[in-house]
């Protein structure tokens, strides 16, 4: 457990009175108000009071004075459709919830007695019937259940991004290694021995890793350690429950593993990202809040509540954590049953590097993941954290919302991407995630980093920005469910276009015909990530590397 200091001087309180001041924030709570109040906040004659904040808006809108300006009613209805949105899911999360556990466990129960007419069978037969138990080593959540692929693709070589995985013997290169240490395998391939780095910027043996630990991270620890072991070959350090002190619940999920237990080359952290029938992982995404950092810039205040560096009941408590160029002046002591995940993981990176001399280390993570992922490094470099951020070998995300605004991304990319590209963010065709928060001038939320964008027939290209940026473009309305139809037939070909390892199962082609009403849903699948990554090909500019 990492211990925090406590102290408050009187220079220390004055300091703190200062920084009150120029507090700078925007919550949008969507629990407050009615019908008649989000008719009233639409209401285009409204009279600010002192404060800037009119009496019809202070149902729904938290916002510090300086920042009032940014309620003019051009932009009332971006505030208004995360409003809804938040309270729509709110009334569908115990629904949500109890869907997810029976889907849940009849998958499991399907599995483990051998599908349909195995389960029929051990019915009829006393003592035959296999009961899934939760949290379990062979329970599986229901993305492991949409792509029930664990194993690492073997490669004869490293393939950069430049090679895009196409080489003479595909069946050769994609191949699932089950048996040998991943890692030793492609180093002995290199010809610099076990000792040596395996992964390098840019590798699509790195970019594969990444995805499966995106993937395997919605798993329970059980899970996550046999894969780790058992398939993977590697050492399984930690799986963290960390807390979140606005939900008050243990909602943030993180799991670590090193290459080798001895002389490690590689520490990997893998943040879970939004769960299917998690409400309040889908309205953290559909949340427009922010905190803004002094002379860095706008942050997503859920992503911040995640690693726990704040509660929104109390802003202050954002600045108390997030404090540039020092460590924050008063801290509480944290009992094991409420470590929040940014200074979990921080205190476990800090003893395995140390552990590991030669080691450095990569983050990685899908949907809400993804934004964990990088805001995590952010935070370190607010923290002047150099000693593990000359550590740190990358930054993979995948279907990742923005985390910030142009402000945070500069600061970022200052000391990520250079002098060379250490943050990629992988995006999939009509992902709707990538596409939220809103970017418009009222939230000036903005992607940074390098794009690496696939079209729905998995062709790379390198790009500043997803098309398509905000989801709801009319241009791209009737594309979007054109190329909905098209996914639907292609997974019904995958396992005779690309090989038996690429066959989806009936599940995941029951979620691409519910894309057909909700084509940004069923994009947002890990699948499709996956296949990205194995089958990509296309010409990636990657000359900086």
């Amino acid at each position: 457990m990492e211990i925090m200091k406590a102290g408050d001087s009187s220079e220390e309180r004055g300091t703190n009175t200062h920084r009150e001041e120029r507090l700078s924030y925007l919550i949008l709570p969507p629990e407050n108000g009615g019908i008649l109040d989000l008719i009233r906040f639409l209401l285009p004659l409204v009279h600010y009071s002192d404060v800037g904040v009119a009496d019809a808006d202070k149902e729904f809108v938290e916002i510090s004075q300086q920042e009032s300006e940014l309620l003019d009613n051009d932009h009332r209805w971006v505030i208004l459709v995360s409003i809804i949105a938040r309270k729509v899911i709110a009334l569908l999360a115990k629904p949500m919830m109890l869907m997810g556990c029976f889907l849940e466990f009849f998958l499991n129960l399907l599995s483990l007695n051998g599908g349909l007419s195995g389960l029929v069978f051990n019915l009829l037969v006393p003592g035959k019937l296999v009961i899934p138990h939760r949290n379990s080593a062979s329970f599986i959540s229901t993305i492991g259940q949409l792509d029930k692929r664990v194993d690492l693709l073997s490669f004869p070589f490293p393939y950069s991004l430049q090679d895009n995985g196409n080489s003479n013997n595909k069946e050769e290169d994609y191949t699932s290694s089950t048996s040998n240490s991943w890692w030793t395998e492609v180093n002995r391939e290199i010809g610099h021995g076990e000792s040596s780095s395996l992964f390098q910027l840019g590798s699509r043996a790195l970019m594969d890793l990444c995805v499966m630990a995106t993937k395997l991270a919605y798993e329970n620890a059980n899970v996550v350690r046999s894969i780790v072991c058992n398939h993977w070959k590697m050492h399984f350090v930690d799986f963290c429950n960390c807390w979140n002190d606005y939900q008050k619940q243990k909602s943030t999920q993180v799991f670590i593993l090193c290459d080798k237990p001895k002389d490690a080359n590689l520490i990997l952290i893998s943040f879970r990202g939004t769960e299917p029938f998690d409400a309040d992982d889908w309205s953290t995404d559909f949340d427009y809040s922010w905190y803004e950092i002094p002379k860095i810039g706008k942050v997503h205040m859920g992503f911040l509540e995640a690693l726990g560096l704040g509660n929104r009941a109390d802003a202050t408590t954002f600045q108390m954590h997030l404090q540039e160029n020092v460590q924050p002046l008063e801290y509480q002591l944290l009992s094991d049953d409420k470590m929040t995940a940014y200074y979990t993981v921080r205190s476990k990176l800090r003893i395995l590097l140390q552990e590991h001399k030669n080691a450095s280390f990569v983050l990685t993570g899908h949907s809400l993941g993804g934004a964990l992922a990088i805001l995590f490094p952010a935070v370190l470099l607010l923290h002047q954290e150099k000693a593990l951020m000359q550590r740190l070998l990358g930054v993979y995300t995948f279907g990742q919302p923005r985390v910030g605004d142009k402000g945070l991304g500069s600061f970022v990319e200052a000391h990520v991407n250079h002098p060379i590209p250490r943050y990629f963010r992988v995006v999939y065709c009509n992902d709707l995630v990538p596409r939220l928060p809103y970017d418009d001038k009222t939230f000036l939320y903005k992607h940074f980093g390098l794009c690496l964008y696939y079209n729905s027939c998995y062709i790379e290209r390198e790009m500043k920005e997803e098309p398509n940026r905000n989801y709801f473009g009319m241009r791209y309305l009737v594309p979007k469910y054109l190329n909905a139809v098209w996914e639907l037939f292609r997974s019904l070909t995958m396992g005779y276009t690309y090989g038996l390892e690429y066959k989806e199962g009936w599940f995941c082609i029951l979620f691409r015909v519910v894309g057909l009403a909700f084509p940004g849903i069923s994009a947002h699948c890990l699948t499709n990530y996956v296949n990205s990554v194995r089958l990509g090909r296309g010409s990636i500019q990657m000359s900086s590397i």
